[in-house]
């Protein structure tokens, strides 16, 4: 029996469990992959506070290293449902079950898929969703990045390290991104965009991606181009899925907590990018995590009492 399951080891699952194991609780951290969750498919992180610039993998495993110091114990798992039996909450993963006072879900978001002809075929295989795990593979080639945002943009600028040319499509007329990054876009020779326009079909061999089809929003036109490579990020999906029984998340899958990280069901918290929030940043997911692990311990001081 734990004092608390934390789901997810991004930045907030990871400062909820040295927030709550600093506290003396018996803290249990269940993770699919390894540790950092969208922090080990970003290349440089600039916006977080003490570190002017540093590579998401470093600073992943600082958070890790951090987060054991007082005693949390980390396994590897899927989970796939969470039952809610009163003071017990049973976490069931693979071919375990593990039962916990408190649950603290950290579960995160993953990246949205277009749904388009192609994608899921040669996903793999020329269709990427991680540039920092795949750019090198892609040397000297034309690139596409699908998106406008602060991820597409970031990660376009990551790519022309190796990519001769990338191409930026985005259904709008203007980027989405922060100012100081579109305008590092901008400035870079290799990048180039495609505006009002998005991504209809990916087709190749049976090997890999050649083509892209691109249909301009405005006309309708439909164009082709030849294509070796194509990132996507068009934005997130919270994966909620294994906690949707318990009645916690919205109608697009976000959980909604009060600003102690609550849920609906009493002893469940839920932080960071699966939470339905403003910004998901690793900051906000830290000042989240940090919240859930002291009222975690509040929570069990009470029911002591």
């Amino acid at each position: 029996m734990y004092d608390v399951i934390i789901i997810g080891a991004g930045p907030g699952g990871m400062t909820a469990a040295l927030y709550a194991s600093r506290a003396d609780l018996n803290v249990l951290v269940i993770e699919r992959g390894a540790p950092g969750g969208q922090l080990m498919n970003t290349a440089d992180v600039e916006n977080y506070p003490g570190f002017s610039t540093i590579t998401g993998p470093d600073l992943a495993m600082k958070m890790y290293e951090n987060s054991s110091n007082f005693g949390a114990t980390h396994t590897y798992g899927n989970v796939t449902k969470v039952e809610n039996t009163g003071l017990v909450k049973k976490v069931y993963c693979d071919d375990e079950v593990y039962e916990g006072k408190t649950v603290i879900i950290a579960s995160g978001s993953d990246h949205r898929k277009i749904g388009v002809p192609g994608e899921e075929e040669y996903a793999g295989r020329g269709v990427s969703y991680c540039a920092v795990c795949d750019g090198a593979f892609f040397r000297d080639r034309h690139l596409y990045v699908i998106g406008g945002g602060d991820s597409a943009v970031e990660e376009g600028l990551y790519l022309t390290q190796f990519a001769s040319k990338v191409t930026i499509v985005h259904r709008r007329d203007e980027l989405r991104a922060q100012k100081i990054i579109q305008d590092r876009a901008f400035k870079n020779e290799k990048i180039d965009f495609m505006w009002h326009t998005v991504p209809v079909e990916f087709k190749g061999d049976d090997k890999k991606i050649t083509s892209i089809d691109f249909k301009n929003v405005l006309t309708d036109e439909i164009t082709s181009a030849e294509a070796e490579g194509v990132f996507v990020y068009i934005g997130l999906d919270p994966l909620s899925e294994p906690f949707k029984e318990l009645g916690i998340t919205n109608a697009e899958g976000w959980i909604e907590t009060n600003e102690h990280m609550e849920t609906a069901v009493p002893g469940i918290y839920a932080i960071g990018d699966v939470r339905d929030t403003v910004l998901r940043q690793i900051a906000t997911a830290v000042g989240d995590g940090s919240i859930a692990g002291q009222e975690v311990y509040k929570y069990l001081t009470n029911l002591e009492d």
